[in-house]
């Protein structure tokens, strides 16, 4: 993948204030990162249509501990603003990214929203702190597993996990208010848009592994169309499936 909040650790993000001696070496690396990303959300601004990413998602980056969702050896670099492998070939999303998808489909308190590709379960953990309930799909067992004992360990009560094929959805807890897809499918899948809301968002990355891939917003509108628009380039790992039967 590419390119309750804590009302301090905010403060410490957007108005660039230095961190007391009292306060833990990971809060304030999350306070630096968090001031990383509203730069490149300025930066950027131009491709996204968001200068500045709304408060209360910049208040769930700041509090979500990144260091628990990376192995041992790349603990050091949790709250670098790129990307870090997780294993099975899969990587966590630079935070930047994780905060821009999360930025666009505007989840707000009580909201449902599906996540197709839970990898290390960060940006499970990112929406968590915004909305009612986060159902969240991981092709990879051991990934999945793995992201869903560290969500439970955290305290993430409304989280639900799953092992399998996202590409379906999850059609008994659908309809979703909005949709984030963390990997990359050469077209929009259509149980997806199917399981979207009327006046929902689906944000994900459309483009083929080898070529140019952009990170599209779709939103439903009353009547069941759809309206898309396209944002940055971006790369992230492909969507996979499950092999059909034989």
């Amino acid at each position: 993948m590419f390119f309750a909040a804590v009302p301090l650790a905010l403060a410490l993000a957007l108005a660039g204030a230095d961190a007391s001696p009292a306060q833990d070496r990971y809060e304030r690396e999350r306070a630096q990162m968090a001031r990383e990303i509203a730069a490149m959300a300025r930066m950027t601004a131009a491709d996204t249509g968001r200068p500045v990413f709304a408060q209360r998602v910049m208040a769930a980056i700041a509090n979500v501990p990144r260091h628990r969702f990376v192995s041992p050896e790349q603990g050091p670099n949790a709250y670098q603003n790129r990307p870090l492998p997780i294993g099975q070939g899969q990587t966590i999303s630079q935070p930047y990214i994780v905060a821009l998808m999360t930025d666009l489909v505007e989840p707000k308190p009580g909201q449902s929203v599906l996540e197709i590709g839970t990898g290390s379960g960060y940006q499970a953990a990112v929406l968590a702190e915004l909305v009612g309930m986060v159902y969240t799909i991981e092709i990879v067992e051991p990934l999945g597993r793995r992201a869903a004992d560290t969500l439970r360990s955290l305290g993430y009560g409304n989280i639900a996990t799953r092992i399998g094929d996202g590409y379906n959805g999850w059609p008994e807890k659908a309809p979703f208010d909005s949709i984030v897809v963390t990997a990359a499918a050469p077209f929009i899948p259509q149980p997806l848009i199917e399981q979207l809301k009327p006046g929902g968002k689906l944000v994900i990355p459309v483009g083929e592994q080898s070529g140019v891939q952009r990170l599209m917003v779709i939103e439903k509108t009353a009547d069941g169309t759809t309206t898309r628009r396209r944002t940055l380039p971006v790369r992230f790992v492909p969507l996979t499936r499950t092999p059909p039967a034989k």
